[in-house]
């Protein structure tokens, strides 16, 4: 099974993630920010992966620390759950749709973490959940699993609709790069290592 548990305690948070790749979707957020939970939980849905996510934090400051930390411990179980990768397609894509919104992923299991976030609006809230945080979180998320990763917003108005495409396209992206490919067994790099 391609799984991973990690904790991770600091003077600002403490989070706890389960993480199994080959899941149904099945999700459990708790991170004291309403609308950062429903993102995790549509993100896991999307991937297929089954996700247990428990975070507190210094939320009388803000949510900056919650939200940045819970990236880099999800990106540190996706990496310890993916392995050495060997089987994998690596690559994935989507294009996903939330009502006017319309926004683009690709990401690369390349273990060259980049993060491209070409998304329009950079300030507002949404609910609790500060907009331009979704960015820290994604940087957190790529550097920490070893994603190169690519955003792109190319239609949207409504915060919350390009947000929810964005952590559902991302979620979906993984797990097509996830996916085991019977065809090859080996690490798919000209290197022979990611």
């Amino acid at each position: 099974m391609r799984e991973a548990f990690i904790e991770r305690k600091t003077k600002e948070t403490e989070i706890r993630v389960r993480l199994n790749l080959d899941g149904a979707g099945d999700a459990q957020a708790e991170t004291g920010i309403g609308f950062f939970n429903h993102m995790l939980t549509a993100f896991a849905r999307f991937a297929y992966f089954d996700l247990e996510l428990k975070a507190s934090g210094d939320l009388e400051v803000d949510a900056h620390h919650t939200i940045e930390d819970c990236g880099i411990v999800l990106g540190q179980a996706l990496k310890e759950a993916c392995g050495n990768k060997a089987g994998i397609e690596r690559i994935g894509e989507t294009l996903l749709p939330m009502d006017e919104a319309l926004v683009q992923v690709a990401l690369d299991f390349s273990n060259r973490p980049y993060l491209v976030w070409d998304i329009k609006p950079s300030e507002g809230m949404v609910g609790q959940f500060p907009f331009e945080m979704a960015e820290e979180f994604f940087r957190a998320f790529a550097v920490h699993s070893g994603l190169t990763l690519h955003i792109r917003q190319i239609s949207g108005k409504n915060l919350h609709h390009i947000l929810e495409a964005v952590f559902k396209g991302v979620g979906r992206a993984l797990g097509l790069a996830l996916r085991e490919n019977p065809r090859f067994s080996g690490i798919l790099s000209t290197k022979g290592v990611l």
